[in-house]
């Protein structure tokens, strides 16, 4: 039955994907140009590997794209503490190919080449990693098998398995079945997850739940941010403070005549907006639909700040800053298809608020069970909210308290998952 999957796969699923992704790349622009970039892959990839400390033990990472990675980023800098790792980052997509040569913990950054037999072969005989990590879930057969092979310690981490998951279906189960015992550990981000992934024929011995490295990552930035002064003392003293993060056009509609009356009825609210797409349309469409009601101003002309009531962020890279100065935050993305990021404001212990379309996260839906967090479905239920967290400081504290405490318990994932791949390290 081995052989005949990994038949499968290569003779029947690696053509067509190959025939699929040319046929796509004719149409999208980012699968375009991961194939174009990826045509000096192997030439790149051994002349940066050849650059490396040869003292040093080489780890290779892969992630999807740029929300997997900094995933990663809590483990690669435990990693570092040590002098012993030469890290390897790969990636699916070009936004995390890109993304990552920011990276200074990263020694050589790649894309993953085509799984194929071939191409895995190649890569794995230059890279020689002593450990391969995969952040979540973008593991690929031929990968797999090549790393199983050679007996590199495979490691899923942060691992989730979804109830309504295509893999449990009854003839893709059988391959994961198989595909999922060549891995050392997979290591779940919580309970739930473990017990899903056992349903694969799996062990209690090669499943283990150690937690979400979100937790651990958020909080770092969150302290790194507090050392950060973006908002003047002045622009914020004696106010109110909400933080509307990554909205979009959807998540306007809802919030916007919402603040617009709560600023009727509250003197001292300072409301801050961080489109997720700062373009200067989309500025000057905020702008237009604010300024009759409310004072508004740019973060960027700051420098003039005469008291606005809304101050429209026009740069990149700052929310979890801003979240640093919130009293409470509406999170973007709910209005539209997937919230963004709830963790980023909730670590600094204030309440957040989100549209209904958060199955994409986990937090939200923990958020609300512990009372740090809040689901609202129109306008109407947004401003009834956002008038009683502005005018109730004790349900305000006491929602605040709840987010904080929970980000808190759930920190610590990365010393579990260190403590897992400790023995793959020091062997020989």
């Amino acid at each position: 039955m081995n052989n005949f999957w990994y038949y499968f796969y290569n003779l029947i699923l690696v053509i067509k994907f190959r025939i699929a992704l040319a046929c796509l790349s004719l149409f999208n622009s980012k699968i375009r140009t991961a194939l174009k970039e990826r045509k000096l892959l192997f030439e790149e990839l051994s002349a940066n590997i050849e650059n490396l400390d040869k003292s040093k033990k080489n780890i290779w990472f892969h992630s999807s794209s740029v929300g997997e990675f900094e995933q990663a980023k809590p483990i690669i800098e435990r990693l570092k503490e040590s002098e012993d790792y030469n890290i390897i980052v790969s990636f699916l997509s070009p936004s995390g190919f890109h993304s990552a040569k920011r990276y200074q913990f990263a020694d050589v950054i790649t894309y993953l080449p085509f799984d194929s037999r071939k191409n895995i072969e190649l890569f794995l005989s230059i890279v020689k990693p002593i450990v391969f990590i995969i952040m979540r879930y973008d593991f690929w057969p031929n990968t797999i098998w090549g790393s199983h092979k050679r007996n590199i310690p495979i490691f899923l981490v942060d691992a989730t398995m979804k109830s309504n998951s295509k893999r449990k279906l009854p003839l893709v189960k059988k391959f994961h079945d198989h595909l999922f015992n060549h891995f050392t550990k997979i290591l779940t981000i919580s309970d739930i997850d473990k017990n899903r992934f056992l349903k694969f024929g799996l062990t209690d011995e090669k499943v283990i739940t150690v937690g979400d490295t979100r937790y651990d990552r958020v909080f770092s930035k969150s302290q790194n941010a507090l050392t950060k002064k973006i908002l003047d003392d002045r622009i914020i003293k004696g106010k109110k403070v909400l933080v509307a993060g990554s909205t979009w056009r959807e998540d306007e509609e809802v919030l916007f005549p919402a603040i617009l009356k709560l600023h009727k009825h509250v003197d001292n609210l300072l409301t801050i907006v961080v489109p997720h797409e700062p373009t200067i349309p989309t500025i000057e469409q905020i702008e237009y639909e604010l300024k009759d009601d409310v004072s508004v101003i740019r973060f960027s002309l700051l420098n003039q700040y005469t008291n606005e009531q809304i101050i429209i962020i026009d740069s990149i890279g700052i929310l979890i800053t801003l979240y640093a100065s919130a009293d409470f935050a509406f999170v973007g993305g709910g209005f539209k298809s997937n919230i963004h990021n709830v963790l980023e404001p909730a670590v600094y212990g204030i309440p957040v608020i989100f549209g209904p379309k958060h199955s994409n996260s986990q937090e939200a839906e923990s958020l609300i069970n512990v009372g740090g967090g809040f689901e609202v479905q129109n306008k109407k239920q947004l401003y009834k909210l956002l008038r009683k967290i502005t005018l109730d400081d004790n349900f305000r504290i006491k929602s605040g308290n709840a987010a904080k405490n929970f980000v808190q318990s759930n920190i610590g994932a990365t010393e579990k998952i260190f403590s897992s791949l400790q023995v793959y390290l020091e062997r020989e």
